[in-house]
């Protein structure tokens, strides 16, 4: 007698064709919740790091400075995630990373709130520091917890997936927090964070997976990367060329007002449109650097180079000044995202520090667009001197990555393939 229920097929007989994309494309939905927790925590992290940019006149007046003295509060919340980014991600490397997240977000709500209540620029300058030091942090951690609950093969757009938090908040939160600045006070743009802060605490206690993120870390893991050769050019290559881009965005305000010609009341709209350019560059960033992160890494610093120079030169035309800064909010953000991918290869045993020590590498770059954007616009050169400021750094950032790439043959490189699971290293050539 036969059996009439249909024999299971051979263990080894071949996966249909699409059966892999839509095993993958099921995951990544199922870690939908967990990513937009993420994703808010991003929002609100954006919100008021670019916050800050739209209302340097009006802290400036009421401080009683000069907008490059008021664009020190840019400089000191980068600075702080250059300092916080790897110190908080080593010294955290055994907390759980759901509790790790939570307080991350606690401290980073804090610290906007303290700067609310600043008197005099010294004191914004301190809180602005101490709101940046939970910030790199945060997303480091945040792109390995991402990276794990949405599976192999799916990591550029998971880190996409969060960092979309950041690109929204440009065409939303930093709009909306500038509008607000200007009517209620530069303040109110912290009040609202704070708020933010509260609700993405929330979301992150309920969405989060208890157990996401925690295999295998350890203070030594995290430390070991540190001594990686190739993961330190990337950070400096990554660190001065995405200056680049602050060199010109953290003055963006007083530029397209007194150079451009705009009113003050369409600043928030210009912010918009520049982040409505990040999020363009999001989509095109998580896609590109699944297929080649290498690759996007040189587009992102070539596309994004000449996005600064058109702005130089067509900055006193309102329509293709602000048509150059949308696509440099789409240039830019397609390089952040590859550079942030490509520190997370470097570091595959240390992934959360791989992707803080980006941000930290980013940070940087804020930080020295910033100051040196100030130092030619104190000088006396004008607004649009920092745009050919962030086009030498860009410049100088891809030789030293164009540079690094060419190492001596058989040089190892701990990377991270695609399609990996654990966090073991492999030899691979940039991709």
């Amino acid at each position: 007698m036969t059996d009439a229920t249909p024999s299971a097929p051979p263990s080894d007989a071949p996966e249909p064709r699409d059966a892999g994309r839509l095993r993958d494309a099921g995951r990544l939905r199922g870690a939908g919740p967990a990513l937009l927790a993420l994703a808010m925590g991003g929002f609100t992290i954006g919100t008021t790091e670019f916050a800050t940019m739209g209302l340097l006149s009006d802290i400036a007046t009421d401080l009683g400075t000069s907008i490059p003295t008021a664009g020190h509060a840019i400089t000191a919340y980068a600075v702080g995630v250059v300092v916080g980014a790897p110190l908080l991600t080593v010294a955290a490397a055994r907390v759980p990373r759901k509790t790790l997240l939570l307080a991350l977000m606690a401290f980073y709500t804090l610290g906007n709130l303290f700067s609310a209540t600043a008197g005099s620029i010294e004191t914004l300058v301190a809180g602005r520091f101490l709101a940046g030091l939970p910030h790199g942090a945060f997303f480091g951690v945040g792109a390995a917890v991402g990276a794990a609950v949405a599976g192999p093969g799916r990591r550029g757009r998971a880190v996409a997936t969060m960092m979309a938090g950041l690109t929204i908040a440009n065409v939303v939160g930093v709009p909306l927090s500038t509008f607000a600045g200007q009517q209620l006070g530069w303040r109110a743009a912290f009040v609202v964070v704070g708020a933010l802060g509260l609700v993405t605490l929330l979301a992150l206690w309920r969405l989060i997976p208890a157990g996401a993120g925690n295999e295998d870390t350890s203070v030594r893991r995290e430390l070991g990367a540190l001594r990686n050769g190739p993961l330190w050019t990337g950070f400096v290559g990554a660190a001065i060329g995405f200056g680049g881009m602050f060199a010109v965005y953290s003055y963006v305000e007083p530029t397209v007002t007194r150079v451009t010609g705009l009113a003050s009341g369409a600043v928030p709209l210009v912010l918009a449109i520049f982040g409505v350019g990040m999020t363009v560059g999001t989509v095109l960033g998580g896609r590109l650097a699944d297929r080649s992160v290498m690759r996007t890494v040189y587009l992102g610093f070539v596309s994004t180079g000449a996005m600064l120079a058109l702005f130089a030169l067509t900055g006193q035309h309102p329509v293709p000044a602000v048509l150059s800064l949308f696509l440099l909010g789409v240039t830019s953000q397609i390089l952040g995202l590859s550079l942030q991918t490509r520190l997370m290869d470097l570091s595959p045993s240390a992934p959360s520090l791989g992707a803080a020590l980006c941000h930290s590498a980013l940070n940087v770059g804020n930080a020295n667009g910033a100051f040196l954007g100030g130092l030619v616009i104190a000088a006396g050169w004008g607004y649009l001197a920092p745009a050919w400021t962030g086009v030498v750094l860009t410049v100088a950032g891809l030789t030293i990555i164009l540079v690094a790439g060419r190492r001596p043959a058989g040089v190892v490189v701990a990377t991270l393939p695609d399609d990996a699971h654990a966090p073991s290293a492999a030899v691979a050539p940039p991709r």
